[in-house]
């Protein structure tokens, strides 16, 4: 990561000098443990003092983590004494979930699966709210335990979808993120979201 945190901190701070304001952020992917953002840290902790003696000025910059695997799920507390955000990169946690890879099932049996009716929807385009949403609610209960102010948002297909956008309202989520062609859909979801708020009850998960 050496060579990406020097670009990122360089750039910050010639942006600085220069009066351009620009809000970087780090953050760190396929996290599982905190000592690996621990580790990462120290190294941008680095390169910053380094940055600073050379351009004269301290890049600021936040630091946070992916949140892709189950562990990390489990783990949010403590990644959370050390990043200042997270992000739920729900494709690889759907998979992770699961415990098969997206390619294989929409090619093979996961078409099967939805006709048949052993899964509602497809999990990849919508978020599977008993599985993924309940470690993702889990996970953003216990970060923000550790750090209230913590900023929590998803990247992934699942970010467009209305359902999913409400429920990731629902579970305090400050963003979504989706491809371009689904933006007026999840902004529409997310004032819907807002209205309905109290959708989602205790049988969530039933």
């Amino acid at each position: 990561y050496h060579m990406q945190i020097r670009a990122i901190l360089e750039a910050a701070a010639e942006c600085a000098n220069e009066g351009v304001e620009a809000h970087p952020e780090i953050m760190v992917p396929q996290v599982c443990t905190p000592q690996e953002l621990k580790r990462v840290h120290g190294l941008m902790d680095t390169v910053r003092a380094e940055v600073e003696k050379s351009h004269g000025v301290t890049p600021r910059v936040k630091f946070g983590s992916m949140i892709e695997v189950v562990r990390a799920c489990l783990r949010a507390g403590q990644l959370a004494k050390i990043a200042e955000f997270f992000s739920f990169g729900t494709n690889d946690l759907t998979q992770a979930t699961f415990s098969f890879s997206r390619e294989d099932a929409e090619n093979k049996f996961l078409p099967m699966y939805n006709e048949t009716g052993i899964l509602r929807d497809n999990p990849f385009d919508v978020l599977d709210i008993k599985g993924v949403g309940r470690l993702m609610e889990m996970a953003v209960t216990w970060g923000r335990t550790s750090r209230p102010e913590l900023r929590v948002g998803i990247c992934g297909e699942q970010g467009g979808h209305p359902e999913s956008i409400r429920f990731c309202h629902f579970i305090g989520l400050n963003y979504v993120s989706c491809s371009t062609p689904r933006v007026p859909i999840a902004r529409l979801a997310a004032a819907q979201a807002k209205l309905r708020e109290d959708e989602f009850g205790a049988d969530r998960y039933d």
